[in-house]
């Protein structure tokens, strides 16, 4: 169980912490996260655990106390952590795409108070987009932002926001009041223990139960101007970078889930008898296996070639939607096979393949809907016409 190609090798410090990673998600998180699936509550217990792991701290830069890994090492990590802990997966993923934002972003003092923060549970952090009436269409933000003496006042609301309870560290996309509709976009780091934040849980979820989902409330929240990131007008071009790369997190965390879900038939195919013969024998159910291993290795290919693109410093967001688009359609349909593999008993909870398919649906919807990857992939294809 891997994500990076067979011919690569990490080296040995690499190869230790993917081991570790690897341990500690079989054995400490798959059982929380099958309780929090039950139960709606959060893997944000273990919020010290992945702290002392280093799993909050992977982008930020070894000075302020991260590891600053490659995009290869942090999506392999998610990979394996996706397979035994679908939830704690993108906790890890929003978490460090924050960072990394705020790592490229912030300057001078606020870079050396906020960052090294960021490393430990205190400073948890969530990226807050969407709203109730702005999913797809980031630029029809209505969260507000008012100049006032020292900074900004914010009012508004944002909803779905991953992380949105636990977290410290707000980066939110608003809107100068002053600026024209769809226009004047910034992004503010918001302190949620600032007086006017609310946070509350949405409950019911189908899937990722164990993860984190609120709605936050901005009333006359005061910002200071220092957690201004980049300029006034520019919010909305940051963001989109941010969600960029984000996609790639949401593919591989797709993929690891399509992994277990793989296991979880083969073994059960090769254990379960009809006819006086395993079933995994009958040409059926052996098509559905052979097409999702052989769909899940393609996946593996183009997260590994997105986050490739990054290494490399070439932000591709055609290698990005690429890999979001297929490895989160491809698991969906993993998991469907998964579960008719497993027949009735792939239909109850205490199967973990009913589990997985629910898990699995949110991968192409948020950080971008597949909708969204297409028309994203094509608007990337006409311009690479263009310059021929």
């Amino acid at each position: 169980m891997s994500l990076a190609p067979r011919i690569t090798s990490f080296n040995q410090d690499e190869q230790i912490l993917l081991e570790i990673v690897r341990d500690f998600a079989r054995d400490r998180l798959f059982s929380l996260d099958r309780k929090c699936d039950k139960d709606e509550s959060s893997v944000n217990e273990v919020l010290p655990e992945l702290a002392n792991l280093g799993l909050l701290s992977l982008a930020i830069p070894e000075e302020f106390g991260g590891l600053t890994c490659s995009y290869r090492l942090f999506a392999s990590m998610l990979y394996e952590i996706a397979y035994w802990s679908p939830s704690t997966s993108v906790t890890i993923s929003v978490h460090n795409m924050v960072a990394k934002a705020l790592r490229n972003s912030l300057k001078g003092p606020l870079c050396a108070k906020i960052l090294p923060t960021l490393a430990t549970p205190d400073g948890f952090s969530a990226l807050a987009i969407s709203e109730a009436g702005s999913g797809s269409d980031a630029r029809a933000t209505t969260t507000t932002a008012t100049r006032v003496d020292g900074g900004y006042h914010v009012t508004g609301e944002k909803m779905w926001i991953t992380n949105g309870l636990a977290a410290r560290w707000l980066l939110t996309l608003v809107r100068m009041d002053d600026s024209p509709p769809r226009e004047g976009h910034c992004l503010l780091l918001i302190d949620a223990h600032s007086p006017g934040v609310g946070q509350s849980k949405i409950h019911g979820k189908m899937g990722i139960r164990g993860s984190e989902t609120a709605v936050i409330s901005f009333h006359e929240v005061f910002v200071p101007g220092e957690q201004l990131i980049g300029e006034e007008g520019d919010g909305l071009k940051v963001a989109l970078s941010t969600l960029s790369e984000g996609r790639i997190s949401i593919a591989t965390q797709a993929a690891g889930m399509a992994e277990a879900c793989v296991d979880e038939m083969t073994r059960y195919a090769n254990q379960r008898e009809q006819f006086d013969q395993p079933i995994g024998k009958f040409q059926g159910v052996a098509n559905m296996i052979a097409d999702s291993a052989m769909e899940l290795e393609a996946a593996k290919v183009l997260i590994w070639n997105a986050a490739s693109e990054i290494d490399a410093g070439r932000k591709s967001r055609l290698a990005c939607s690429m890999a979001k688009l297929y490895a989160t359609e491809c698991a969906n349909r993993i998991a469907y096979r998964a579960v008719q593999v497993h027949g009735g008993a792939g239909y109850v909870n205490e199967c973990r393949v009913e589990q997985l398919y629910r898990d699995v649906r949110v991968t192409t919807i948020y950080e971008g809907t597949s909708e969204i990857q297409r028309l994203v992939i094509a608007g990337e294809l006409r311009k690479t016409a263009a310059t021929v």
